[in-house]
């Protein structure tokens, strides 16, 4: 494949193709990534391919089969609960330890939301919204929360992404939406308590649930 990178960053390479690959739908749920076919159309050889998918196993985007087969993960309804208990239980509290560092200095949330506003896809969007809330959990100054909260992101990008494909929503439409919820929460930063930040994060959260799937 022209561009491919050289023996010592295969690895890495095949890491960020393949997950951008799934995070980005073009490799549907329930997918077989076979190392073979992935490793020619990369241009690498299988090692890097089976050590990126083991890597991707463990960032939960890659399920393998009894027989040693790996596939693109299927997140369930259960799947989804979990994440959202999680955020629910980990984002309030980041807002409140963040809120003196980010009452100081909030730009970083700004350039975020304004590069949103600037944003031409869902797949975009999808990232940004990210990213905003990745800014909020490495300002609250817990190591160890931000940890888990990065153990998540990359199940959350999957979902978001899923979610937005699946319902069809409109691009702009998500975008406005996207932007106004984290105006609020900007506005929050820059005026209210920490305790009050704490608030808004969690009725945020809770309002993130509403879009979660129903068991059939």
């Amino acid at each position: 494949m022209k561009g491919a990178p050289d023996s010592s960053s295969r690895s890495a390479y095949a890491i960020d193709r393949l997950r951008r690959r799934i995070i980005d739908g073009q490799s549907a749920p329930g997918s077989l990534l076979a190392e073979v076919a992935v490793a020619r159309e990369l241009g690498v050889s299988r090692v890097p391919v089976r050590e990126a998918l083991f890597a991707l196993e463990r960032d939960g985007l890659v399920e393998f089969s009894k027989t040693g087969r790996a596939y693109v993960k299927e997140l369930s309804p259960g799947d989804f609960e979990e994440l959202y208990v999680l955020r629910l239980a980990l984002e309030p509290v980041a807002a409140r330890l963040a809120a003196p560092e980010l009452r100081s200095d909030a730009s970083a949330l700004e350039e975020n939301i304004a590069a949103t506003e600037r944003a031409g896809s869902l797949i975009e969007v999808t990232h940004l919204d990210l990213d905003f809330h990745a800014i909020i959990l490495e300002a609250c100054g817990n190591a160890r929360l931000l940890k888990l909260w990065r153990s998540l992101r990359n199940e959350l990008e999957l979902w978001l992404g899923r979610l937005h494909r699946s319902k069809q929503v409109q691009t702009h439409h998500t975008l406005d939406e996207t932007v106004s919820t984290h105006r609020e929460l900007l506005k929050s930063f820059r005026s209210e308590s920490p305790a009050a930040c704490e608030r808004k994060m969690h009725e945020h959260i809770l309002g993130w649930r509403e879009w979660l799937p129903m068991d059939s």
